[in-house]
């Protein structure tokens, strides 16, 4: 029976065990530089204004009571994004409201039941660290909106 060629088979080459070392291997090991220098250290490049404009903290955007209708229209069909637990807000949660900001620019956020007063505190304290604006809350839900610096992707009415 002979064997049928097909290109993208290896075949082990046919020599004796015996004639191979012990512990060998059937292909050729790799070559592994020893004592090389270390990589020069790049220079660091001075801000530019976009940068250094991109670095400022963001601010929370004023809204009016026409921009506010407007926003409220377009989170009708949204689902919450961020979801608040028992542990209430901590750092993870800000960081993740932050990052689906940037994405998103308007959110849900939907909060844990009881108290409504510790609730709307923790809508505006969630609100003042992610630099954005509390556009309306109904019950245990909230809507965020943050136009993103790079690339508004919502326009709303002056």
């Amino acid at each position: 029976m002979t064997q049928k060629y097909i290109p993208s088979r290896r075949v082990r080459p046919s020599r004796p065990s015996a004639a191979r070392p012990a512990g060998s291997s059937l292909y050729k090991a790799k070559r592994v530089r020893a004592g090389g220098t270390a990589p020069k250290p790049r220079k660091k490049r001075a801000p530019t204004q976009d940068q250094a404009a991109a670095a400022a903290p963001p601010v929370a955007p004023e809204l009016s009571e026409k921009q506010r209708r407007h926003l409220r229209g377009l989170a009708h069909e949204l689902k919450p994004l961020i979801r608040l637990g028992n542990a209430g807000l901590t750092e993870a949660v800000a960081a993740e409201t932050v990052r689906a900001l940037h994405d998103h620019e308007l959110i849900k956020v939907k909060g844990p039941g009881g108290d409504r007063e510790a609730r709307d505190a923790l809508f505006i304290d969630l609100a003042k660290r992610t630099a954005s604006a509390l556009v309306y809350r109904i019950g245990n839900v909230a809507v965020l909106y943050r136009p993103n610096a790079t690339l508004q992707r919502i326009l709303i009415p002056d």
